[in-house]
């Protein structure tokens, strides 16, 4: 048996795992999002920071190498677990013994030396319990998202492996510690999973202040080809097109705006960023076919432009463009966009739900609404829309909160810092690395399930 340790000031080589999002997977798909970014994000600055960071992920395309060099410091290790083509996160369950038997193979294999595993999401948190037990490596998690909100928010809708929420239960009592990205989350861990609060520690995502950073109107909306009138307000929706993301909230608000003061809602046009494919293409996006719907039926569509997918730099353009940026989602575990908003110097119109509500500061960087009443969002709009004024403001403090608190370097030496609180207490023999493993070692669910 191998026993990892390091010296508490030298630099780390950190396992991070991540079994579906990988950075290199295209951004804006259904699977790939938010977790992308993070990995991709924290990776690189630790390798900036002069970290070695290995990013093990699961093989989804034949000709990709097992190992790409990402950044400096950072290699990506493809792991061979299933059929190597794309598949759905929530059909990637079954996969993980395999998973975990490639992850220590290579380990071992290429005699690589790791001094902390950080997973991502709870497939690989399951696959982090076992590396921890047979090459006694101490582990971090983060959720991205938890399975107990995700089944209170959607029901039978669902497509969760029935496991989730007792693996989930059972990685929180294994690692050494948790991350939760806003209070929500922490709050949902005490309650929900029973943590006690000095098992979590509160680390906010960030955003790349570089890439998203103020421009004017004009030049973003001449960027981004959009052809709007002076007088028109653009209000800017940036995100995957998912039921729960709830875009049909601001369709019908707009549709109630027209009923509050019809003049003034005419003049407001709805940019809606997101999709399966560049195109704006039902076939590959089937809730965008939906909203088509519904702005045709809601006598819309003169007013409505859907764009497709666009990447990371250009994003920048469309928030930009936009006098308000809004997302009323049903729940949100975090949400990047209305950070990536804030950084362009943008107001944000979002829902009071999970990482929003934290983000954003009511009054003084955006407004929050209720989710699911798009009576509330329609006033809101017309409120804020109708006061340049207010709309410069809460840009230019949403800039400056972002710069303070939410960039990608300061979650990177928050981060460090825990691997080195959780390095330093494991080598100790700290209380967290008693905590036996409640994780049945093979998963025999796994093997009878097809």
């Amino acid at each position: 048996m191998i026993d990892f340790k390091v010296a508490p000031d030298c630099a780390l080589r950190v396992a991070l795992i991540s079994e579906h999002a990988s950075p290199a997977a295209l951004m804006g798909g259904e699977d790939a999002g938010g977790q992308n970014v993070y990995v991709d994000e924290i990776s690189r600055q630790l390798g900036q920071m002069g970290h070695r960071v290995d990013i093990f992920t699961r093989l989804d395309n034949p000709g990709t190498p097992q190992i790409q060099e990402w950044a400096p410091g950072v290699r990506i290790i493809n792991v061979s677990a299933g059929p190597a083509k794309f598949l759905a996160k929530d059909s990637l369950w079954r996969f993980m013994p395999e998973f975990r038997d490639e992850c220590i193979r290579f380990m071992l294999g290429s005699d690589s030396r790791y001094d902390i595993i950080h997973a991502n999401f709870w497939m690989s948190g399951w696959v982090a319990c076992e590396l921890r037990r047979e090459l006694h490596i101490p582990a971090v998690q983060i959720f991205h998202a938890l399975g107990a909100t995700k089944r209170r928010q959607q029901g039978d809708s669902d497509t969760s492996p029935p496991e989730r929420i007792n693996i989930e239960r059972a990685i929180t009592r294994q690692v050494d510690r948790v991350i939760a990205t806003c209070p929500h989350e922490r709050d949902e861990l005490t309650s929900d999973y029973q943590m006690a609060p000095v098992q979590i520690e509160m680390i906010p995502l960030g955003v790349d202040c570089a890439t998203f950073n103020p421009i004017s109107k004009d030049v973003a909306r001449s960027r981004a080809g959009l052809t709007v009138r002076p007088e028109d307000n653009v209000i800017v929706y940036v995100g995957r097109i998912t039921r729960r993301k709830d875009v049909r909230n601001i369709l019908d608000a707009l549709s109630i705006l027209e009923q509050i003061d019809r003049s003034f809602a005419e003049r407001c046009v709805l940019v809606v960023v997101g999709g399966e494919s560049r195109d704006p293409d039902p076939a590959l996006t089937p809730e965008l076919g939906a909203l088509q719907a519904l702005a045709d039926e809601l006598q819309l569509s003169s007013r409505v432009i859907f764009t497709g997918s666009r990447t990371r730099d250009e994003l920048r353009d469309y928030y930009s463009a936009g006098d308000v940026v809004v997302t009323t989602p049903w729940y949100e575990p975090f949400g990047l966009t209305p950070l990536e908003a804030m950084a362009c110097g943008r107001p944000v119109l979002g829902s009071n739900v999970g990482g929003i509500g934290f983000t954003v500061l009511h009054g003084r960087t955006g407004i929050l609404v209720p989710p699911r009443e798009p009576v509330h969002l329609a006033r809101a709009l017309r409120d804020l829309l109708a006061d340049w004024r207010r709309l410069s403001a809460l840009g230019v403090a949403g800039r400056h909160r972002v710069e303070r608190m939410f960039t990608w370097p300061v979650v990177a030496a928050n981060t460090e810092t825990l691997y080195r609180d959780v390095i330093r207490n494991a080598n100790k023999g700290g209380a967290s690395l008693s905590l036996q493993l409640t994780v049945p070692e093979r998963v025999p669910a796994f093997h009878a399930r097809k």
